[in-house]
């Protein structure tokens, strides 16, 4: 059987970056989150993500791997383009790395500063991830109009990260808590309808090829009934995480980790509308999966690490989340 490996490497690629934006995702919101709460709070939170928080980036190692390796061509120019926010990104993951690691030993105004630098270090990574989602939905073309939509993409995706943040805090904490994440997640909420819209709206404007993929004859109207499904659905998941918040402030029966599920579905969804907005483009309207991707014999080679390497990534995720599922507690990350 032949396999047009091609395509196999943009599944894998494409599956990590998910898997990135929804693991770390979580913890970046929290991080976000964290001047919002009480000191006695903010060791809940910290103690919900510091079993996952590290290992969650690796995700992100391998899917720049993979563009680095299977799409080299890609690789170059996407990067070029995107050069000040990747670097941005990567100064916002170390800061809030040190800073996580350090807050733990530091007393008074120290932690305090500690805290402070984690939500920067997370606020610049997230937004800088955002921006480069922005550059890259609009083809990397330049002027005023694309830097202000980058700009306010890189906004909405904070956002984003917060409703993952926040949810994930409604399923691992109680009390008072609780009662606050649950106010963020719909305010993270807002700001999601906000970051899938200007993608939703973008992709086609710039694009005459994403314009006919979703379109007939008539703007923003699906051209066949399947497709009207991923933005009926992306709603219906919206509903969802706002009914879960409404039956959780209620002390209603309803699991804890309803809303975060309907974040995750949110995520999901919007990646898989923008996977078929963009294929069979590496970059939009220039670069294809085939004219980007490696030599066979290269990607062969590649293949074998990766069928190699991802089922440990992938049960140790879900090895570590199932260890410390349940509530955190403070002082787990002391």
């Amino acid at each position: 059987m032949n396999f047009d490996l091609a395509l196999v490497f943009a599944v894998l690629m494409g599956t990590a970056v998910l898997l990135y934006v929804l693991l770390d995702g979580y913890d970046l919101g929290v991080g976000m989150l964290m001047l919002a709460a009480t000191p006695k709070e903010q060791e809940v939170m910290v103690a919900s993500i510091g079993p996952f928080w590290d290992a969650n980036e690796t995700w992100l190692v391998l899917g720049v791997g993979i563009l680095l390796v299977a799409f080299p061509l890609a690789h170059g120019q996407i990067l070029s383009a995107l050069y000040l926010p990747v670097t941005a990104m990567l100064v916002g993951l170390m800061l809030r790395g040190v800073a996580f690691e350090f807050r733990v030993k530091a007393d008074g105004w120290h932690r305090e500063l500690w805290n402070r630098l984690f939500w920067f270090g997370s606020f610049l990574a997230s937004f800088a991830q955002g921006l480069m989602l922005g550059r890259y939905v609009t083809g990397f073309h330049t002027g005023f109009i694309y830097y202000l939509f980058a700009a306010l993409t890189g906004a909405a995706l904070c956002g984003g990260y917060v409703l993952l943040g926040a949810t994930w805090v409604v399923m691992k904490s109680e009390g008072e808590l609780q009662a606050k994440a649950l106010a963020w997640t719909r305010w993270g909420l807002a700001w999601v309808a906000l970051g899938v819209a200007l993608v939703s709206l973008a992709t086609p404007l710039v694009s005459a090829t994403v314009q006919a993929k979703w379109f007939a004859q008539f703007p923003f109207v699906p051209r066949s009934a399947w497709l009207a499904l991923l933005p009926l659905a992306t709603l219906a998941a919206g509903a969802w995480v706002w009914h879960a918040t409404v039956k959780l402030k209620n002390n209603t029966a309803a699991p804890d980790w309803t809303a975060f599920a309907g974040a995750i579905s949110i995520f999901t969804l919007a990646f898989l509308g923008l996977a078929y907005s963009i294929f069979p483009y590496v970059i939009i309207d220039r670069v294809t999966l085939w004219q980007a991707a490696s030599h066979p014999s290269a990607l062969k080679m590649v293949l074998v690490g990766v069928v190699i390497v991802l089922p440990f990534l992938l049960g140790y995720t879900v090895f570590a989340h199932r260890v410390f599922r349940g509530k955190a507690r403070a002082g787990l990350y002391e």
